[in-house]
Order: C-alpha cells, then sequence, then structure tokens
C-alpha cells in the first residue's frame, strides 16, 4: 500500500480488510511502498509521517506483525535490484497503456518522471520477489496485475522457470467503491471531492454528514442499477460493511426512503470504523514500537527475496555462480 494521502473507505474495503484476510489462508507478506511515493511530487518530512500513518492504520484494521509480514520498502533493496532486472524483459509498449500512468502524467505539469512509468515494474517486483500465488487488490489494480504476469511469463520463457505468476484476489462485493459526490469516480484522497471521500478516521460526525449529502437520484427505488450510480454505490458500501450481497440490502430496504437509507449506511460505516479509528490512536504514538515492526518485517522479506533475486541472477548470468534455491514456496501476500 502506497503512503500518500490519508486512507479512506474505498482502500479499507477494496485493500485492507483483504489484507487482513490473508493472515489466515496462508503466509502473507505487506509492504509499505515508499518508493512508489516518489515517483510524484511529495515533501520528504510528510513521507516518513505517512509510513508511519498507513502501518498504523493497517495494523488498527487487525494485521498482526506475529501472523505475517510487514515491512517498508526501501528497507529491502532486493525490490529495487529485482526491479532493474525485470525491466529487461517488460514491454515499452504495455507500460505506456498503463492506465494509471497516462492519468497521472496527464496531471504533472512540472515533471513526468521515469519512475512514474517504470512505476508497475517495481510493483512487479514488490510481488514476484516473493513468489506470491495471489495478489489482494481492488478491482482499479487488475491493470497492473495483469502486467506483473505478463513480466513473470516473458521472464520464465526466456529464461526458464523461476518466478511464480501470480492470480489478482479482488472482492466480489466493494472492489470498486465510488466517491459519494460523484459516483462516476473512485473514492480517492487525490482525484475525488472531499466531501464524497470518507476517510477512515473521520469522526462519527463527519462521516454521518457526508452520507447524508451522498448524491443519489431522482427517484425512488432502492435497486442496483447501471442508472442509478449514487444509490448502486450505497448499496455496495453497506453490503460489504455487513458482508452480505447487494440484493439482501435491497429487499431490506424495499419501499424506504433515500433518506432513511443513507442513514443506515451511514451508521453500518460509523460502526465499522470506529474501532480501527479508536485502535489507530493509540498505535500511532509510539513510533519506536512501529519501527521495530517494520525493521523485523523487514529482516523476514529480506530473507525470501533475497532467494528469489540470486535465482533471477542466476539464469540471467548475472554476477558469479551461485546454486538455485528453486521455486517451491507458498506463499499469499
Amino acid at each position: 500500500m502506497q503512503p500518500t494521502g490519508r486512507k479512506h473507505l474505498g482502500n479499507y474495503i477494496g485493500a485492507i480488510v483483504q489484507y487482513v484476510a490473508g493472515q489466515d489462508r496462508g503466509e502473507a507478506i505487506y509492504c509499505v511502498v515508499d518508493l512508489h511515493a516518489t515517483t510524484v511530487a511529495y515533501e520528504p518530512a510528510e513521507l516518513r509521517d505517512s509510513v508511519y500513518h498507513t502501518t498504523s492504520v493497517l495494523i488498527a484494521a487487525g494485521l498482526d506483525s506475529e501472523r505475517c509480514i510487514l515491512f517498508r520498502q526501501s528497507d529491502v533493496q532486493e525490490n529495487s535490484e529485482l526491479c532493474w532486472l525485470l525491466s529487461s524483459v517488460a514491454s515499452y509498449g504495455q507500460l505506456t497503456r498503463m492506465t494509471q500512468f497516462k492519468d497521472k502524467a496527464g496531471a504533472q505539469r512540472e515533471l513526468v518522471s521515469v519512475g512514474l512509468f517504470t512505476y508497475p515494474v517495481l510493483m512487479a517486483a514488490d510481488v514476484l520477489a516473493y513468489r506470491a500465488h495471489e495478489v489482494p487488490v481492488g478491482e482499479d489494480q487488475r491493470q497492473h496485475v495483469e502486467l506483473m504476469r505478463d513480466i513473470a511469463e516473458r521472464f520464465n520463457v526466456r529464461f526458464g522457470e523461476t518466478l511464480v505468476v501470480p492470480e489478482a484476489r479482488i472482492p466480489k462485493v466493494g472492489a470498486r467503491i465510488m466517491d459519494l459526490q460523484h459516483p462516476d469516480r473512485k473514492m480517492s484522497t487525490t482525484g475525488g471531492s472531499e466531501q464524497g471521500t470518507v476517510l477512515v478516521l473521520d469522526e462519527p460526525d463527519v462521516i454521518m454528514k457526508k452520507f447524508r449529502s451522498a448524491v443519489t437520484d431522482s427517484g425512488k427505488e432502492i435497486v442496483h442499477s447501471p442508472e442509478k450510480a449514487g444509490i448502486s454505490n450505497l448499496i455496495d458500501i453497506l453490503a460489504s460493511v455487513r458482508g452480505i450481497a447487494p440484493e439482501a440490502v435491497e429487499r431490506e430496504f424495499e419501499g424506504s426512503g433515500y433518506g432513511a437509507f443513507k442513514q443506515a449506511v451511514a451508521e453500518a460505516v460509523v460502526a465499522y470504523l470506529t474501532p480501527v479509528r479508536e485502535r489507530y490512536a493509540e498505535l500511532r504514538v509510539d513510533e519506536g514500537e512501529l519501527e521495530a515492526i517494520l525493521e523485523g518485517g523487514a529482516e523476514k522479506a529480506r530473507a525470501i527475496a533475497a532467494d528469489t533475486v540470486a535465482d533471477v541472477r542466476e539464469v540471467m548470468g548475472v554476477g558469479p555462480t551461485h546454486p538455485r534455491s528453486g521455486t517451491g514456496s507458498s506463499l499469499a501476500g
């Protein structure tokens, strides 16, 4: 997860909840990608603060450093080296077609960095270094996972079976939470509206106000439909928070007015996020403990990534000859 901006409900439902669930499916590896954050304009002091913020949110949500590996990207240099090695099989044409690159490049007036262009290759390295079998992401990251799959397959064809080709794990409900004011856009702290973006750390009264002003339509029916983007978004949010199907939400609120429905969604989200906000407040004040968690995770991550990079160097003919470690791990992250 990139440590830029405050984490919002879309991040939480689309990704963080999946991260927590991943702890129970196998060895899970999670990375706060501070190197990715340097590809756009940023303030160094704010970046460090954002790393602690993101780490605190992840732990408050339920990540347990005893049950997963949680680390800071820049602490494991093998990720960066693997990015360079994989660039030999990354397609320039594919990178030019990456939607997020085009969007972010269009917003950069002074400088479109090379780092922004090669961002997806580093993202691929962040996963392929650990021979992960699945990648828990939101719908908006599907293109990035497809690229890392292509890179792994191309590498294996060129140099022999070395890398695991991962699968995307995208939630069926809540994979794409939209802005409450502009339901045609995904919820975001950078491209979204302030009133339409529900932050994980928002106070209850702020959350209630945002949902009360959520855009709906001129109708009355609470149904999931392409013609009712605002209501459909609210249905998806409530279904995700309660862990039920959208159809169950439709049945429960059949005949209800929009006001009552928005109130119910707001109350459910407040109850959903309050434990996270309270736990975050306890964690964020102890930066020494946060550093200890990140450093401990980096040590574990480095041990795994080093074997992968050694194998990649060996088959590519880079550096001295070393025995290969093999590709038999079964990681999820």
